[in-house]
């Protein structure tokens, strides 16, 4: 039994819907310090790659093969496509755990939730609030990385077309709006790691479990995805389609990777949320 009762009388005016406002729990995450850390890291990034670049020279094709990573320096839109690059596997994974995964059980950590309950704000719209602020600050992230790179880019190496290793080149304007697919898709597909940093922050009171679990068991998928002996079951992995949005930045581009890892990622947060609000429906909160 709930250490929480329910009132079945609600003080005249009292409107469930308007508890926790967004605009409120948005303002609580922006001023909290992990959230600028994190901000500050993902800003810094393309500069720290201009000084590599500066330093070790311009990249080279190593042998025949020609990646994105070699033309880099080509243009600010190639720069803003390496920083996702080296940015989708790990990096754009931390800000997703640590926005969705820290936002309840930080809570329970302080002991603050059940005061939030009691207010009361009921479960359904406690959460629902916490996980709309915590998407938007990770696709925040995602879209700030790109912008930065971008001005950066242009400053470093000047705006053009993006040069397409393969051969070809997009034009400043296609690139850009190719890039948009991009971050849209990124998002997309770490969608798994936010359903499975939320759906832990609610069985959890650490915050630091929650955030490393949901890390952790995205490597574990990274992982089993190079386990070639595993064959067509790796369609069934998230992390397989992490880079299918590399379909995205070809003068004819494929749709068909995209499309199957879209919908695979969905179809997994789609679970992992239902579990976390159907859990956290019928726990005792006691912190």
């Amino acid at each position: 039994m709930s250490t929480l009762t329910e009132r079945t009388e609600v003080a005249s005016g009292y409107r469930a819907g308007r508890t926790l406002p967004l605009r409120v729990e948005l303002v609580r995450q922006l001023k909290r310090r992990r959230t600028l850390v994190m901000f500050g890291i993902l800003a810094v990034l393309p500069f720290v790659l201009v000084v590599a670049f500066a330093i070790g020279g311009e990249p080279d094709a190593g042998g025949d093969r020609i990646t994105l990573m070699d033309s880099a320096t080509a243009s600010a839109a190639n720069f803003a496509a390496v920083n996702l690059f080296v940015s989708a596997g790990f990096l754009l994974v931390v800000p997703v755990a640590l926005f969705c995964g820290d936002t309840v059980a930080s809570e329970a950590g302080w002991s603050s939730l059940r005061y939030l309950l009691a207010a009361p704000v009921p479960r359904a719209r406690l959460l629902w609030s916490k996980l709309v602020v915590g998407l938007g600050l990770s696709l925040a992230a995602m879209v700030l990385l790109p912008l930065v790179a971008l001005a950066v880019g242009s400053v470093a190496y000047g705006w053009g077309p993006l040069q397409i290793p393969t051969g070809g080149a997009l034009d400043a304007g296609t690139a850009a709006q190719r890039l948009v697919v991009v971050v849209a898709f990124i998002f997309v597909s770490q969608l798994v790691t936010a359903g499975l940093a939320f759906w832990l922050s609610t069985r959890t009171d650490a915050p630091l479990g929650a955030v490393g679990g949901a890390v952790g068991l995205t490597i574990v998928g990274n992982v089993l995805d190079a386990v070639t002996a595993l064959g067509d079951w790796r369609h069934f992995l998230p992390a397989h389609w992490q880079f299918a949005w590399a379909d995205a930045v070809q003068p004819s581009p494929e749709w068909s990777g995209m499309i199957q890892g879209t919908a695979i990622s969905i179809t997994y947060a789609l679970v992992l949320f239902a579990l976390a609000f159907r859990g956290f429906a019928r726990k005792d909160v006691v912190s």
